[in-house]
């Protein structure tokens, strides 16, 4: 494949080394440029800042170009997005994370929330840690953790707390999941969930080690979308019903 990295930071970096070592050729990188030739790209992946996001996908859904995206922190446009999409007949994906072992944990998340969701006497909560170099908090991959606990529990919303401790979590809202970010060192991402009583706590975790399993995850994605019509997710390239 001929493919287009929009971001050229650490992620467009770790997925240009894979492609290259699976045959893929890497015809475009870009960063904050707005003007680029699409015409000889087969696929685009999308790395970029939330500032710039918008701009890549239309321009590879105006173009025609099938593209995947990975950047958080641009979802308030992503209806505008998929009608665009829509509208072109293109071929859009995105995930927050495209780690295949983040998927599978997506899926055992929802599947424990709905374990927990009569047993009012546990109170979850999510924590999240990244490197210093992540800009948006939460992460994305914490928002959707956050959203399969709300579609299958009473809880109706996630907030943010200021500080890093239980007592912080204390204050959250009723019906509200506290989560903690933290930012530190070169850590790839790690997200804890914990539902806590009086007398227990029942913890999932997921803890990447590099960024191998997103640079892979991605480059999977793309491969999957060449050739598809309309808007999917990692659901869809892992066959997850």
């Amino acid at each position: 494949m001929r493919i287009a990295l929009l971001g050229y930071g650490k992620m467009g970096k770790a997925i240009e080394e894979i492609a290259i070592a699976k045959g893929h050729q890497i015809v475009l990188k870009v960063s904050r440029e707005t003007n680029y030739d699409l015409s000889t790209i087969d696929v685009a992946i999308d790395f970029s800042i939330p500032e710039m996001a918008v701009t890549h996908l239309t321009n590879c859904l105006e173009a025609g170009v099938p593209v995947v995206s990975g950047t958080t922190g641009w979802l308030k446009d992503y209806d505008k997005i998929t009608t665009l999409c829509d509208t072109k007949k293109g071929a859009f994906l995105y995930a927050s994370n495209f780690s295949v072992g983040v998927n599978i944990f997506f899926e055992l998340n929802k599947r424990l929330a709905e374990l927990m969701a009569p047993l009012s006497e546990y109170n979850v909560s999510l924590e999240e840690i990244h490197h210093t170099q992540k800009l948006d908090a939460p992460s994305g991959t914490a928002i959707t953790l956050a959203e399969g606990i709300i579609s299958n529990t009473t809880n109706e919303k996630w907030e943010l707390m200021e500080k890093e401790s239980d007592n912080a979590f204390a204050k959250a809202e009723e019906k509200t999941i506290p989560i903690s970010s933290k930012r530190t060192g070169q850590v790839p991402g790690t997200h804890i969930i914990d539902y806590k009583s009086p007398i227990d706590t029942i913890t999932i975790k997921h803890e990447a080690h590099s960024r191998a399993g997103f640079a892979q995850g991605a480059l999977l994605a793309a491969e999957w979308l060449v050739g598809k019509k309309g808007v999917f997710s990692m659901r869809d390239v892992l066959n997850i019903s």
